[in-house]
């Protein structure tokens, strides 16, 4: 069981009630207020907040955010070429639909319909044939996107079906291929650099990353996603797999632009452990220095870690001056010793953070 803050639970009772609370007859487990033609959440009163990342740093973040907005969208990356995922895509030439549904299952409320449908589209079937480890939620998004033909608009039904707490929209309409330049991928060659090609490979690669990029080099962004980027009060990025899900976002052109230019204030979420393989060794330091490498005209507001994952704070405040962001230590792991974020405690540091640092929009 998670620890609860006083914090967040007092915030509980002020933010308006999700769509998935209540059924029909106002009992937990009914249909969400919208699928019931009921009045959708009141906007306006609470920050707009745009989450970029993918897979489960991304589930991790929307889990918490969804505690304490109602107006929170997701910005997924599409790279992902591995699993049921990487099937669909060879097979059908779709999106990969995983990290998609990842974040629509984290959106899922917490009483019965919100966690039903949850463990539904994450379940994946069992077999000795074709559909062995394909996930529900994958089959159904792309059954979706061959039925409606957009994107946006399949994403959308899913998300009213589920009764998500937030909306879900890939980065880009194309399906991208994640290439890295690795130093020492091959053990005997120790000082060359090659390339590596996937994000599932990119991900577990031995050797040090040096660089990604993608493919095709200057993708389109989803237009709905770069709106959602300028109108937000808060952009979240990270946490994540440093080089596979986290900078991607900033190689789209126009979602970088976007970026740039919002307005809102911007929170860095850090990894609570480097990721074996991908950024093996790196200090939390480190992680803001590739990330500073690959969109160096980026600003940040605010540069949130786990205060026991931080053994060198000079450091780490340091490399966020060059951003010209404050760090922000707070507890966020599970307490039960594993590198996961604790949904509850997430929340409250999300909170505390825009709250200490400046509210812009009419919710305030």
């Amino acid at each position: 069981m998670t620890r609860r803050t006083p914090r967040l639970s007092r915030l509980r009772r002020v933010v308006p009630e999700s769509n998935g609370d209540k059924g029909a007859s106002g009992q937990k487990g009914g249909r969400p207020a919208e699928a019931r033609g009921g009045r959708p959440r009141r906007r306006g009163t609470q920050p707009k907040v745009v989450a970029l990342g993918g897979g489960m740093g991304l589930s991790a973040s929307l889990a918490a955010l969804r505690r304490i907005t109602g107006d929170l969208t997701a910005v997924v990356t599409v790279a992902d070429d591995g699993g049921s995922s990487g099937r669909l895509r060879d097979e059908l030439g779709v999106l990969p639909p995983g990290d998609l549904r990842k974040a629509l299952a984290a959106l899922c409320g917490d009483d019965d319909w919100g966690q039903t449908w949850a463990r539904v589209i994450q379940h994946r079937f069992q077999s000795q044939g074709d559909l062995h480890e394909h996930a529900v939620g994958n089959l159904l998004i792309v059954a979706l996107w061959e039925q409606l033909g957009d994107h946006v608009q399949a994403l959308d039904l899913v998300g009213r079906l589920l009764g998500a707490q937030g909306r879900v929209l890939p980065m880009s309409a194309v399906p991208l291929e994640l290439q890295a330049l690795v130093k020492g991928h091959d053990p005997e060659r120790p000082e060359d650099v090659d390339t590596v090609r996937g994000q599932a490979t990119v991900a577990l690669t031995p050797g040090e990353v040096q660089s990604v990029h993608l493919v095709p080099c200057d993708p389109p962004a989803v237009p709905e996603a770069v709106e959602a980027v300028l109108d937000a009060d808060w952009v979240v990025l990270g946490p994540g797999s440093w080089f596979s899900s986290v900078i991607p976002h900033l190689l789209v052109p126009e979602l970088l632009d976007a970026l740039t230019q919002t307005k809102a204030r911007r929170v860095l979420s850090l990894n609570l452990a480097p990721q074996p393989g991908e950024t093996e060794g790196f200090s939390p330091q480190r992680h803001l220095e590739v990330l500073g490498r690959h969109a160096p005209k980026l600003a940040l507001d605010v540069v949130l870690a786990d205060e026991a994952a931080v053994p060198d704070r000079d450091s780490l405040t340091d490399a966020a001056k060059r951003f010209g962001a404050a760090v922000e230590l707070a507890p966020v792991a599970r307490p039960d010793g594993t590198p996961r974020h604790d949904p509850e405690l997430l929340a409250a540091a999300y909170d505390r953070i825009f709250r200490m640092h400046g509210r812009i929009g009419p919710w305030r």
